[in-house]
Order: C-alpha cells, then structure tokens, then sequence
C-alpha cells in the first residue's frame, strides 16, 4: 500500500480508532527502538549532560514551574 493511500484509509477513521493507530505505531517504534542507530555526537552529549547532573552543574526546574513559565508566555 502507497502512503497516499494509507493517508487517505486514515483520514476515513473515527477519532479513536486515530488514537488506537497512533498508540499501535509507538508500541511498534518501542519494540524496534534497539534497531535505531544513536549518532556518536549525540552519545556524547548525553553523556557529558548525565555527568553534569552528577556533578550538580545543571540547574534543574520542576515540571511545575516549567509549565507555569511556559503558559505566561502564551
């Protein structure tokens, strides 16, 4: 099947029979997950981030505060 027709087989799907396709795709994404290459600079990123909160040099913000900033914004 052509993604123009699976576009369009989508679009003739109630919403939750959506939010069930959507959940099925990420279940399916997770359960391959092990197949996604990481990119070397990206290993290291996230490494140098994990030693830096180990180390206490991150500022770290609760979620709470996040959204808070983030809906003044809005």
């Amino acid at each position: 099947m052509r993604a123009n027709e699976i576009i369009k087989e989508v679009d003739d799907l109630g919403l939750s029979e959506k939010l069930i396709l959507v959940e099925d795709i990420w279940d399916s994404i997770a359960r391959n997950n092990a197949e996604l290459p990481m990119p070397e600079w990206q290993k290291a990123e996230l490494n140098k981030r994990y030693s830096d909160y180990k180390n206490g040099k991150l500022k770290l913000h609760d979620w709470e505060g996040v959204h808070e900033k983030v809906l003044k914004k809005l």
